[in-house]
């Protein structure tokens, strides 16, 4: 590995630009200014500390300190001149990289969370990141009232909770299309239920959703598109918990996979409920409730804040109009999943 530059490169010229300004009292040349910004950026680059520089520049002055007949005043004038121009080119410099960083991370989170790039190129960028493609990894996603960015106070919230507790750990946060989102090994299950109890908390009772482990440098995609359609299927069922796994809910994809086939079970089996004064809506509610809770009508009753005596009639009334009894364990299923089928598909409200 090649040594670094010593700092006295970056003070080519300072001692003559100070004696000079010292014996004639004039203030630096454009030139001159665009010299000390230039090693200013040099320096940045080259990876020196600025307090080790600004110091450099302070032992020269103190080196070169024009003798004779020149005005002290305008010596530490041509200091302060230098190391402000010096200074701003460093900062010019670390700025640029900074952005670079930035747009590169957002480039790689991009092609990460997209799989848009080339899988081998992909997997040796993320090293860089401190991911290991070749494990598997599991996504945990968060959405709040609002939509959150990279340097939002929500997300360093986040941040700081997760690595705090656990260091790096070969995890990646960050935010995307407004929602929080944690890369973690698969085998590191604590690491994305903190960063779900932390993310479900910072956003004030948002939801997560947390995907399944996958391998490979594809791994990631997979599992954060689960993860985001956990989040759409919650929101659909209208599920209640803030966390919510996708390999808890693999049946309803499966259930929708056939879309046509389970639009013809919603229409066959609960379209008759549409005839009903008051329409379908609150007797489809009736069935979710009655449902959700395990059949149990004194429980049904209490969510949907009825009498036992009016869920029963409710149930009955449902009874005469499909032909099915949600009661009779020979006719729940074909119910139970046309009910399902509905809220998956957003039915009455959407046709089919």
């Amino acid at each position: 590995m090649t040594d670094r530059p010593a700092p006295g490169r970056y003070l080519d010229g300072y001692d003559r630009i100070l004696a000079e300004v010292s014996a004639t009292g004039r203030r630096l040349t454009r030139e001159e200014l665009a010299s000390r910004r230039a090693l200013g950026e040099q320096a940045a680059k080259a990876g020196h500390g600025l307090r080790t520089l600004v110091s450099a520049h302070l032992t020269a002055a103190r080196t070169a300190w024009p003798a004779g007949s020149g005005s002290a005043d305008e010596a530490l004038a041509a200091v302060q001149q230098v190391v402000d121009a010096f200074t701003e080119g460093f900062e010019r410099a670390q700025l640029l990289a900074v952005r670079q960083e930035e747009a590169a991370r957002r480039e790689f989170i991009d092609d990460l969370l997209y799989g848009r790039s080339d899988l081998g190129r992909l997997a040796e960028r993320a090293e860089r990141f401190g991911l290991r493609l070749s494990h598997a990894h599991a996504v945990a996603v968060a959405e709040g009232a609002g939509a959150y960015g990279e340097g939002d106070a929500v997300p360093r919230q986040v941040e700081q909770a997760v690595i705090g507790r656990f260091g790096d750990r070969s995890v990646l946060l960050t935010t995307k299309d407004g929602r929080l989102v944690c890369v973690a090994p698969g085998h590191q299950a604590d690491v994305l239920a903190h960063f779900a109890k932390q993310a479900h908390a910072a956003t004030e009772g948002g939801r997560v959703a947390i995907g399944r482990p996958q391998p490979g440098p594809g791994g990631v995609v997979q599992s954060y598109e689960e993860a985001l359609n956990a989040l759409e299927l919650a929101a659909r069922l209208g599920l209640d918990e803030p966390v919510v796994r996708a390999a808890d809910l693999l049946v309803y994809p499966v259930l929708t996979r056939d879309r046509q086939a389970m639009a013809d079970l919603v229409l066959d089996v609960l379209g008759p409920l549409t005839t009903a004064r008051g329409g379908a809506v609150p007797l489809l509610d009736t069935l979710t409730a009655y449902f959700d809770c395990g059949c149990v009508a004194t429980e049904a009753a209490r969510r949907l804040s009825l009498s036992v005596r009016a869920l029963t009639y409710r149930l009955d009334r449902i009874h005469q109009l499909t032909g099915a009894d949600p009661a009779d364990p020979a006719h729940r299923y074909a119910l139970q999943t046309a009910v399902i089928g509905a809220r998956l598909l957003d039915w009455p409200a959407t046709a089919l």
